[in-house]
């Protein structure tokens, strides 16, 4: 993606052939080697890094002036601190290896930046041009390092996570690999999220065709066309999301004893799939290769004139495995099991979805989890939430 954005976008290559340091690390442009003064007169160098205004594979007009600083704070010739340039200071982590300290806005007199050449250009002049009184310093070091694309998940920049500056966050979730088993109404909606982070590799399971009623309870809206081609499912899913991504693997086999193995190598699973010994199979496989996952159910049952019914989310791994199966349900050995309905609503499965991937987000340190709760239930008739956190 790095050297794609480069190569289509004007202002980003006029950077790099006229020497600038460049990369594209998430959706920050980040340019190093800046020559600038410290409090102790000493020249450095430092980082700028500006978050990235982007339409697919080429850059927009910036969309902020402001632009962040790693580095100390940036004084002039004399010594005296360059107040008239940092906006504040605050640390802000753009990733694992880079961390701003602060925060610059220098407005243009027209009020905007035309590009990104003019926008790290202007920067630059400011600090370097203090640096160059003191040493023979140039930012135009004409070094080129390319990032290794191959690694990088979507055919896109996504940039959602740079502009709410969780970038550091979001990276918590680029694990190797997730699979996803079952993709009806729950575990289509499983892969709409998981499919929107940083995941390396998806693989999906499912050996049933994509009909008529799975299009009313899955995201997007599927086409007639696409009806009538009666695809697998986890074939139908990886040609809609792999426009957006790469790596997603489709696998049309239902999981069952003979094949449970297959999941044996993933670093996470989403079981998504109705209760019977084939669940079991699958369950006991992750158990035995120590593989973390996560189970869903949703028994929904007519209650007068209306539906009722319970969702479950629950999560197995090491040290938590009798507790979360004796959760679970395997419901073609239990006659009176409450998730052994067919009743499906799309806002139940889009909601029984979002509670496990809110879960797995938990499990990774993307979101605060202050009771480490390992199973929760959703009660739609009252309303309720509840989980077994102590």
């Amino acid at each position: 993606m790095s050297s794609e954005l480069i190569s289509r976008s004007d202002d980003l290559r006029r950077l790099r052939d006229e020497g600038y340091f460049v990369q594209i690390r998430g959706a920050y442009l980040v340019v190093y080697e800046i020559p600038y003064v410290n409090a102790d007169g000493k020249v450095l160098r430092g980082i700028l890094i500006s978050k990235l205004n982007v339409a697919g594979d080429k850059t927009l007009p910036p969309d902020q002036h402001e632009i962040y600083f790693s580095g100390e704070y940036p004084c002039h010739a004399d010594g005296s601190r360059m107040t008239e340039l940092v906006s504040q200071e605050a640390t802000t982590k753009i990733d694992e290896q880079i961390t701003a300290h602060y925060q610059f806005s220098r407005k243009p007199d027209r009020g905007h930046y035309e590009d990104y050449f003019e926008k790290i250009s202007a920067y630059e002049a400011l600090l370097s041009g203090e640096a160059e009184q003191i040493a023979d310093v140039t930012s135009r070091v004409h070094r080129v390092e390319e990032a290794e694309d191959g690694e990088y998940p979507f055919h896109y920049l996504e940039t959602a996570s740079a502009r709410a500056d969780i970038n550091a966050m979001s990276s918590k979730l680029a694990m190797p690999s997730v699979a996803i088993v079952g993709l009806g109404g729950t575990g289509s909606y499983v892969l709409d999220l998981v499919a929107k982070t940083h995941v390396r590799e998806i693989h999906l399971f499912d050996g049933d065709v994509f009909a008529n009623h799975n299009a009313f309870r899955a995201p997007g809206a599927a086409g007639i066309d696409d009806l009538r081609q009666q695809l697998n499912k986890a074939t139908y899913f990886s040609k809609v999301y792999s426009r957006m991504r790469r790596r997603i693997v489709a696998h049309e086999m239902f999981i069952e004893a003979g094949n449970a193995n297959l999941l044996n190598d993933v670093s996470f699973v989403f079981l998504c799939i109705d209760p019977s010994e084939a669940k079991r199979s699958a369950v006991e496989a992750l158990e035995i290769a120590n593989v973390p996952f996560i189970d869903v159910g949703m028994g929904v049952v007519h209650a007068g004139d209306g539906l009722s019914g319970i969702l479950r989310v629950t999560t197995s791994q090491p040290g938590y495995r009798e507790e979360a199966r004796a959760e679970m349900s395997f419901a073609d050995t239990d006659d009176e099991d409450p998730y052994d309905t067919n009743i499906q609503v799309a806002d139940l499965n889009c909601l029984n979805a979002s509670l496990a991937v809110i879960k797995w987000k938990k499990l990774h340190g993307f979101y605060a989890d202050l009771v480490h709760e390992r199973t929760s239930t959703y009660t739609i008739a009252c309303n309720m939430l509840e989980d077994d956190a102590e």
